[in-house]
């Protein structure tokens, strides 16, 4: 393993996807009972797409299990996106966690906060950025860990490259429903102002496809619409990307 420091994150390189995972669930565990120590309740932001199942799947085998023993009855689990569908698509991000990882621990149903991707777009939106200023009791929601991943195009969540969501303003709301072009249909996604403000933020990145758009990533300096996962950069937060050699093979 490979640590260094650029552009204010930590980057962590692992040999694989596997020894990433491994990564992430000791961090999350780590973050998770640090927080359930001080608040007595721990919130997280899960994602979707294909790296984060071998994530998910650690974090419901019987090791971890015993470790969160406590954690997880005090969670309260949220998604960053979703694509616009029922629960019961194979493409919804909700179902991949569920089958993964939350039917085999203990969190409350009523903990667990899904984006109501068969609703009409813009009403789901506007129903779970209502979600999250409820539950959190405040219209700057600030979560103890938000994990993300990156497309081969420099996506996070659903936030794309030269999305309309990377020029809001301070007052933008905190959920959106954005036209995604090249997949011709909507996406819900938290916006900026939700993933720059968690107390830990964690990237996820596997594959020699991601090699270029990460290398870009921290080349740059500037917030360059081509390249969302650049502008993640939390407030006062700590921030951490793990990736595979696959996927650090250009950087420097």
């Amino acid at each position: 393993m490979k640590t260094f420091e650029k552009n204010g994150a930590r980057i962590e390189v692992w040999r694989d996807l596997s020894e990433a995972s491994a990564r992430a669930a000791e961090l999350f565990t780590q973050i998770a009972l640090r927080s359930v120590d001080a608040r007595s309740k721990f919130s997280v932001a899960l994602s979707g797409g294909s790296t984060p199942k071998s994530l998910y799947t650690l974090l419901a085998d019987d090791a971890a299990q015993k470790s969160l023993a406590s954690v997880w009855p005090r969670s309260h689990v949220f998604w960053t996106d979703e694509r616009c569908v029922p629960p019961s698509d194979p493409q919804s991000n909700y179902r991949m966690a569920q089958e993964t990882l939350l039917a085999h621990v203990p969190v409350p149903e009523a903990q667990i906060y899904r984006m109501r991707g068969e609703d009409e777009p813009e009403s789901a939106a506007k129903g779970y950025a209502s979600l999250l200023e409820t539950v959190f009791g405040t219209s700057a929601p600030r979560f103890d860990l938000i994990l993300l991943g990156m497309g081969a195009d420099a996506h996070t969540a659903s936030i794309f490259p030269h999305s309309p969501l990377l020029k809001t303003a301070d007052d933008a709301p905190l959920v959106a429903a954005s036209f995604v072009e090249k997949l011709n249909a909507f996406r819900l996604t938290m916006t900026l102002h939700v993933l720059k403000s968690a107390a830990n933020t964690i990237f996820l990145v596997s594959g020699k496809d991601k090699a270029e758009p990460l290398r870009k990533v921290f080349a740059s300096v500037q917030r360059d619409e081509e390249l969302p996962a650049r502008w993640v950069r939390p407030t006062g937060g700590e921030l951490v990307w793990l990736v595979d050699e696959g996927a650090a093979r250009l950087l420097s």
